[in-house]
C-alpha cells in the first residue's frame, strides 16, 4: 500500500507544480502585455505604457461635435482636464454639471476641458450636450482609439494635465465637487 500512497503523493506534487507554473506563466503573459503603440490620427506621442501621474500626456487629435480638429499638444501652456465619458454613464451625467461650472469659473485662468466620448452616434452625443448645456469641447473618438491610448477601463475617468503637458492627477470614477477642485488646484497653479 505504501507504493500507491507514494505514487499518489508524487502525482499531487507534480500537479501542484504544474498548476503553479501555469499560474506564473499566465501572470507574466497577461500581467505584462506587449501592445503596439496606440495612435489617433497618427499623432500619438506615447509608447506602450499606460499614462500615469508624472508622465507626459499622450498627444492626440480628434474632431469635436462641430467637426473641428482639436490637438492636445496645441494646448500646451494651458491647464487641461480630459474627461472620458459616455452618454449612457450615470456617474458621467452626475459630474458633468460640476465640470461645466468649473470650466466657467476657471476659464479666465486658461482651463480647457476636453470631454472624450465613447464611440457613440453624433446625434446621441449632441442631444446629451444640449440637454446638459455643456460649453466645453466634446470630442468624438471613433473606434475608441484615444480611449485605448489612455487605457480607459471605466467611465468616467479624468486626467488633469498641467501647463507643461504632464499628467498631474488622475481620477477614476465619479468625482465629488471637492475632488474636482482638489485636482484642478494641481494644474491651475502657475
Amino acid at each position: 500500500m505504501e507504493t500507491g500512497d507514494s505514487t499518489r503523493a508524487t502525482l499531487l506534487i507534480l500537479g501542484g507544480g504544474l498548476l503553479i507554473g501555469l499560474t506564473i506563466g499566465a501572470l507574466v503573459l497577461f500581467g505584462f502585455p506587449s501592445l503596439p503603440p496606440a495612435t489617433a490620427g497618427g499623432t500619438a506621442s506615447g509608447g506602450t505604457a499606460a499614462p500615469y501621474t508624472g508622465s507626459p500626456a499622450p498627444d492626440f487629435t480628434l474632431e469635436n461635435i462641430s467637426g473641428q480638429k482639436i490637438t492636445l499638444s496645441k494646448l500646451k501652456g494651458k491647464p487641461v482636464l480630459i474627461n472620458f465619458w459616455a452618454t449612457w454613464c450615470g456617474p458621467c451625467r452626475i459630474e458633468m454639471p460640476a465640470i461645466e461650472a468649473a470650466r466657467q469659473k476657471y476659464k479666465s485662468e486658461g482651463l480647457t476641458v476636453l470631454a472624450v466620448g465613447a464611440d457613440e452616434p453624433l446625434k446621441d452625443v449632441t442631444a446629451f450636450v444640449n440637454e446638459l448645456g455643456l460649453t466645453f469641447e466634446v470630442l468624438m473618438d471613433p473606434g475608441l482609439t484615444v480611449n485605448d491610448m489612455y487605457r480607459i477601463q471605466a467611465y468616467p475617468t479624468s486626467f488633469f494635465i498641467g501647463r507643461d503637458g504632464v499628467i498631474a492627477s488622475l481620477q477614476i470614477g465619479l468625482m465629488s465637487e471637492s475632488q474636482l477642485e482638489e485636482n484642478l488646484a494641481k494644474i491651475l497653479a502657475k
